[in-house]
């Protein structure tokens, strides 16, 4: 399997995994009343289910984004030297004054 594709299979999971710890706490927790909703309907665990779907997206996206940022540029062409070195060509900016002459609208 291609490291690209494993990488994004296990930071994905690991996104998931998240999401589920994340709505366990928010129904151990209670938090907007959250169990009791789900306990007392019958569609609680379809509401459930779409609740720990979407917050896996998320995370998924988010855990994703983490390790592709954090991994190491192995290219050795950037020296921190902050481009090529060429003089940027100052101008001396002199105020011209301008006369308005009433109330005239383009």
């Amino acid at each position: 399997m291609p490291k690209l594709i494993r990488l994004y299979i296990v930071n994905v999971s690991i996104g998931f995994v998240a999401a589920a710890v994340f709505v366990g706490m928010l129904l151990w927790f209670n938090v907007a009343n959250l169990w009791h909703l789900v306990t007392h309907s019958d569609k609680g665990w379809l509401a459930v289910l779409i609740l720990w779907l979407a917050n896996g997206i998320v995370f998924a996206g988010v855990q994703f984004a983490i390790a592709v940022m954090a991994m190491k540029d192995d290219d050795d062409d950037d020296d921190d030297q902050g481009g090529h070195g060429s003089p940027v060509m100052q101008h001396d900016h002199v105020a011209i004054p301008v006369r308005a002459d009433g109330d005239r609208r383009a």
